[in-house]
């Protein structure tokens, strides 16, 4: 009877570990999802970008609550690229750490931006991202960026 338990509580380990390796995340995919966002604004184009964020997403810009992405997309972002020439972050750097199915992402960067008119505006950002695993992919649920004026040099 013990020789049968230990191999029911040995099958039952075996069994299990594929399913426990499953739940494992790769958090530093979750920096892939926001690569796919930067490169959107890169290119000015951000068609299939919602499905990057969750459906109730949130985002926060600058001290403003912009709401849902596509709300921010319709209303904010969206006019802006129009009016951009080109969007470039030369200078990006992104973390991640992660727990169960969120993680969470810093990311540090430098914008610039060439308007219609040709004015450069150049700028400093960090953002906190938060990611959630929803249906096989990371998805953004709240990101939250502020930006500055780069210090003059001295």
């Amino acid at each position: 009877m013990r020789d049968v338990m230990l191999a029911a509580a040995g099958f039952a380990v075996l069994c299990a570990a594929p399913a426990l390796a499953a739940e494992k995340r790769d958090y530093q995919a979750a920096i892939a999802t926001l690569g796919a966002y930067k490169a959107a604004i890169e290119k000015r184009d951000l068609a299939g970008v919602e499905a990057l964020f969750a459906p109730d997403a949130e985002i926060f810009e600058s001290g403003g609550v912009e709401g849902n992405f596509a709300h921010y997309r319709d209303h904010h972002l969206g006019p802006e690229l129009k009016a951009f020439k080109s969007f470039a972050f030369p200078e990006y750097k992104a973390a991640v750490r992660g727990e169960g199915d969120i993680a969470v992402a810093t990311e540090t960067y430098r914008y610039a931006i060439e308007l219609a008119d040709g004015k450069r505006v150049e700028r400093n950002g960090v953002a906190t991202s938060v990611l959630k695993w929803i249906d096989g992919k990371w998805k953004i649920i709240s990101l939250h960026s502020s930006t500055r004026r780069p210090k003059a040099p001295q």
